[in-house]
């Protein structure tokens, strides 16, 4: 009787570091997989160092906005309506540089020096913080009166920081203390509903 229990005794100490050492190992496993599965994406400091980003915009639907990070700094993507995009060059006497003249290489690339600011008309592509001191502007897409805005607002971007202005190109309204229009980073498109923020067809 005496062995009998002992060796029962025995035979559950052996199970149970047989499952500890089960478990071990299979949790060796995972983690010996995900560095290999994170090595596939840029590191943190990569992104940091201004490695490219891709972005998938294609449940982004017209009149919405998403945000992605590139060197540490918020980029927008806005799919523009077509209402939107009409209204676009009906408020260019109200801007302070509507075609990006002051500083367009630090501004925009050349395939965004145009009257939407984009590569495809109804993608605005930029970089969310404002011209003046870093701030991150808000969202405000409602056409008409509201309060810090004039009557006649158009959608944009308002910094509530200092009052700076932005329309739906990223434009800067005159006498404001932000010096130049929002920037748009290099950017392409891979596919139809795919981006590379950081990368364009200059290297």
């Amino acid at each position: 009787m005496s062995e009998t229990l002992a060796d029962s005794g025995h035979d559950a100490s052996k199970r149970t570091w047989l499952i500890a050492t089960s478990c071990v190992g299979a949790v060796g496993g995972i983690a010996a997989a995900v560095p290999f599965v994170s090595s596939f994406q840029p590191s943190e400091k990569a992104k940091a160092a201004g490695a490219a980003v891709e972005a998938d915009i294609s449940a982004l639907l017209p009149g919405e906005k998403m945000t992605v990070e590139w060197r540490g700094k918020p980029v927008w993507i806005l799919r523009r309506t077509p209402e939107e995009l009409a209204a676009l060059s009906k408020h260019d006497a109200q801007l302070a540089d509507p075609n990006s003249e002051r500083k367009p290489a630090e501004q925009a690339p050349r395939y965004a020096r145009n009257a939407t600011r984009s590569i495809k008309p109804e993608y605005l592509v930029v970089v969310g913080i404002c011209t003046h001191l870093g701030c991150s502007p808000s969202d405000k897409f409602t056409l008409g009166a509201q309060p810090s805005l004039p009557d006649d607002w158009p959608g944009g971007f308002f910094c509530p920081c200092h009052g700076s202005s932005f329309d739906l190109a990223g434009r800067v309204f005159k006498n404001k203390p932000a010096p130049d229009n929002l920037e748009v980073p290099p950017h392409m498109y891979l596919a139809d509903t795919k981006l590379i923020i950081g990368q364009d067809q200059n290297g």
